[in-house]
């Protein structure tokens, strides 16, 4: 009995021995294993990937290693196909502005770097067989960064085999194909407007605060000139400048061109010749307005104007109508001397409004009349088929590309027609007889009392005599 108790007691050591051995040799992590196809490891040598790292468009690749995005391409890569289009090197290392290439590679900006790039890239897979033809007008296409910004495929009007993403022409079609994925060469670099946004707010904080604050002038009511400043009564820097716009504008093109500005006066606050670059700059990013943007820079000197009124503190926003209304301008319209500039001078509003101000405006007041910059004129808004509509008949345009460009003290909302004054009508005076009234004259009464006296006087002296 001893015996057996022993073996017994033996036997359930060894069993409970057993049991302690094999749970140490089993794996510490016991949770199921899934396939992740999106893993660095899943990616092989064919993937469009690779491909793009050892392709010829190097800046690209370098900038997309900067952001940190090969994880989140690789996760793409292991869902679906993707469609890349890239710059070529040239439009990232000579043609992009050096301000705007160090800002994008600043580490407080990686968010816009990787918007920026993401914007490049579709979540499926495009061909330049499979591109939009010309008679269907653009294809939108929801980028990979953001679903609230698209692509727009076309092909260019009159030559279908040119494609065209946004504005800028696909310079090599289908360059690397791979099975997850291609890429097509592009012209220049894509620029989302939140970007632009950024970039354009921080540079106008870093002016700003590079300027020795100092009020704006005071002007006389009596005199309507400048007060001499004085050190009791400081203004604010950044305040509206005193004068009205009609006076700090340049005499206009048949007197004398705008000046330039300067290299920065005591009240210049802002740097307009840079914000008006800027949105200039975005207009040509947008396309569609190349027109107006060749008329503010070189048949003009608007563009300068501009930049001068935005320094000395005042606000545009800017009517700016699209290519295919400018098209439809004729000779005789732009013929006259200084003729561009009324035309320029009638979409420019010296006050800052935005797509939202402008609607809530006209839906509230019915309609709007806004001053502009060719006085007396005015241009009139109204609310039409839920947008803004400006001026009335054959002569009126609607709001057609909101909020184009924005800082604060440039707004540019796109038209889709050239808006005119309305002709005043000359009112002629029809000839009609005058009749003349005789008034009696005073004292008829006693001039004709007098002469029947004088005639009784008289007869009664003939009797007598």
């Amino acid at each position: 009995m001893d015996r057996c108790s022993i073996y017994g007691c033996s036997a359930v050591t060894f069993f409970f021995f057993f049991l302690l051995v094999t749970a140490s040799s089993l794996p510490q992590n016991l949770e199921p294993v899934h396939h992740n196809k999106t893993g660095s490891g899943q990616i092989n040598s064919n993937s469009v990937l690779v491909a793009l790292l050892d392709s010829r468009y190097t800046e690209l690749a370098e900038l997309v290693e900067k952001a940190l995005l090969l994880q989140t391409l690789e996760d793409a890569v292991g869902r679906h196909n993707i469609t890349i289009f890239a710059p070529r090197n040239e439009a990232l290392e000579r043609d992009l502005d050096p301000d705007f290439k160090r800002f994008l590679l600043q580490p407080g900006n990686l968010k816009s770097l990787q918007t920026l790039l993401l914007s490049h890239i579709i979540p499926t897979r495009v061909g330049s067989n499979q591109w939009p033809e010309e008679n269907s007008g653009r294809v939108k296409h929801v980028t990979l960064g953001n679903n609230n910004q698209v692509l727009h495929l076309s092909k260019t009007k009159g030559n279908g085999k040119i494609l065209v993403v946004n504005s800028a022409v696909i310079t090599r079609p289908d360059d690397l194909t791979r099975p997850d994925g291609l890429i097509h060469g592009i012209e220049r670099l894509l620029i989302p407007r939140s970007v632009q946004e950024d970039f354009n707010r921080r540079r106008n904080l870093r002016s700003i605060s590079a300027v020795l604050p100092e009020g704006a002038p005071e002007v006389d009511p009596r005199t309507n000139r400048l007060k001499k400043p004085s050190a009791a009564a400081a203004v604010p820097a950044g305040s509206p400048p005193a004068l009205p716009i009609q006076s700090a504008m340049a005499p206009g093109p048949s007197l004398a061109p705008a000046p330039a500005p300067g290299p920065g006066g005591p009240r210049h606050h802002f740097n307009g010749e840079a914000q008006v670059k800027d949105f200039i700059h975005t207009l040509l990013h947008y396309g569609g307005y190349n027109e107006l943007a060749d008329i503010l820079v070189n048949l003009t000197s608007l563009a300068t104007e501009m930049g001068r009124l935005v320094s000395e503190g005042y606000v545009l926003t800017v009517l700016a109508p699209n290519d295919e209304a400018m098209a439809k301008l004729t000779t005789d319209q732009l013929s006259e001397p200084g003729a561009p500039e009324q035309i320029v001078y009638y979409h420019i509003i010296p006050e800052y409004q935005t797509e939202e101000s402008m609607y809530n405006s006209v839906r509230r007041f019915g309609k709007v009349n806004y001053e502009t910059l060719r006085f007396p004129h005015k241009v009139a808004a109204k609310e039409a088929d839920g947008s803004v509509k400006f001026g009335s008949g054959d002569r009126s345009a609607y709001l057609f590309d909101p909020d184009i460009y924005t800082d604060g003290r440039i707004s540019v909302q796109g038209i889709d027609g050239v808006l005119f004054p309305e002709e005043e009508e000359t009112v002629k005076k029809q000839s009609s007889p005058v009749k003349k009234v005789v008034q009696p004259r005073r004292g008829k009464l006693l001039e004709v009392a007098c002469r029947m006296l004088g005639a009784i006087g008289k007869d009664s002296y003939l009797s007598t005599s």
